[in-house]
């Protein structure tokens, strides 16, 4: 007998969320006072033939943290609806049962959209241009400026603040829609039944997918690729995806795990979780494969142009990002390949929530690495204003996940695929 089960958040839980976002705000107040009263505050230096014009100070560093925390979370959000959508395309049956957590995923968009437009306007609103974004600096496209950049000025028809922003407005609305859509739906048909919104939902995820496979790519190019605007990647969409992709698993995961031993979701098993173990174990090597196929391409052209962003990232700033590109390799890919081969140990949440951990860990420190060489060059670091940052983030997408987890029934009692997950077995 399938009974309805609810989510129960409790003041203290919701009182540990908002502590960890005082938390965060007070080591990020403590940090910038820090860094603005005891680091140099030096300048962007000259790399590449792309001379920088900022600071790469405690307010660089502070934006290049609000914008990463809020690029990363935001992915792993959007994945909870395109996890969604492919299970209902594919017809699955064995994940009916879960549904619901990566469903609550979707409810950070809306916040995460705010947040970014606000993160690259306002700077553009008091100071003419986003220091972030290189190519903001409107005299990089000036005929005759002495700051005349051509590489930047033949890409000024896509990269322009107007078309931006639109762009953005754009993705953030069509997520937000099919999210508000899917999960209605889902809601509906705890109340209705039948195959109605099933089906409806089936035509739904089949646009969605479409849309996200035009917009993840875009976003990624605008978001992280347009911070380097020297350097192109034809593979950078898939590499985002990738990361963005094995986190919103992991963090699926995780959640399932700790609503388990909490005493949920009783008739998820170890069949689910070792469904979801091979998820994570094989995209990881998924993400592996796409960074070692772009790495590899690059270098062995050994093209001046395409080389200059593994340089940075590997021998220019004194190695200062090296120890973090393989620590990447070593927490997202050599990590979960070796602990998840077997079959035992995808079928143990001990295992899969040590994994899950890591992996969330570790693709934070690959956005980390995609983002701070082309905005902080050789002075970014790792302290109070990252913590603090991480922080406030994290306790803000947990409010939002648990607070829309918690309107509906965890698990969707009318789903018409909800018997054949309850006795599912592999």
């Amino acid at each position: 007998m399938i009974t309805e089960e609810r989510l129960s958040i409790s003041k203290r839980t919701t009182n540990r969320f908002f502590f960890m976002i005082a938390i965060g705000l007070v080591l990020l107040v403590l940090g910038v006072i820090i860094a603005a009263n005891f680091s140099g505050g030096g300048h962007g230096e000259a790399h590449g033939g792309e001379a920088t014009h900022h600071a790469a100070g405690w307010g660089q560093r502070l934006l290049a943290n609000l914008w990463l925390n809020n690029v990363y979370l935001t992915g792993i959000s959007v994945v909870g609806v395109l996890w969604i959508a492919i299970q209902y395309v594919a017809y699955a049956g064995w994940s009916a049962s879960i549904k619901r957590i990566p469903e609550a995923l979707g409810s950070y968009i809306l916040v995460g959209g705010i947040i970014m437009i606000l993160i690259f306007v306002l700077p553009i609103i008091f100071t003419g241009h986003n220091t972030l974004f290189h190519w903001t600096d409107h005299s990089l496209t000036e005929v005759g400026n002495p700051n005349y950049d051509p590489i930047i000025a033949g890409k000024s028809g896509y990269l322009n603040v107007t078309f931006y922003v639109i762009r953005m407005v754009a993705y953030f609305t069509l997520w937000f829609l099919f999210f508000r859509w899917l999960r209605n739906e889902s809601l509906a048909e705890d109340l209705n039944g039948g195959l109605h919104h099933y089906n409806k939902s089936i035509r739904l995820s089949a646009a969605f997918l479409v849309i996200f496979g035009v917009t993840s790519s875009m976003s990624a190019w605008d978001w992280v690729l347009s911070i380097d605007p020297h350097w192109f990647s034809t593979m950078f969409g898939w590499y985002v995806f990738a990361s963005w992709w094995v986190s919103g698993i992991a963090a699926v995961t995780l959640t399932i795990i700790f609503l388990k031993q909490a005493g949920y979701l009783p008739m998820v098993t170890a069949n689910h979780l070792h469904d979801l173990g091979k998820f994570i174990f094989g995209f990881s090597i998924f993400w592996t494969y796409i960074w070692f196929s772009q790495f590899m391409l690059y270098w062995y052209a050994n093209l001046p142009e395409e080389v200059l962003y593994f340089q940075e990232r590997m021998g220019a700033y004194n190695n200062h990002y090296t120890w973090i590109l393989f620590f990447n390799l070593l927490i997202n890919f050599a990590f979960p390949f070796l602990v998840l081969m077997t079959r035992d140990a995808k079928r143990q949440m001990i295992m899969l929530k040590i994994v899950c951990i890591a992996i969330l860990i570790g693709h934070w420190f690959d956005f980390y690495l995609m983002i701070m060489p082309g905005t902080m060059r050789g002075e970014s670091g790792f302290g109070l204003i990252e913590i603090g940052t991480a922080l406030t983030f994290l306790g803000i997408f947990l409010l939002r996940f648990t607070k829309e987890l918690s309107k509906a029934p965890l698990v969707p009692v009318n789903h018409p695929f909800l018997e054949e997950s309850v006795h599912h077995h592999v």
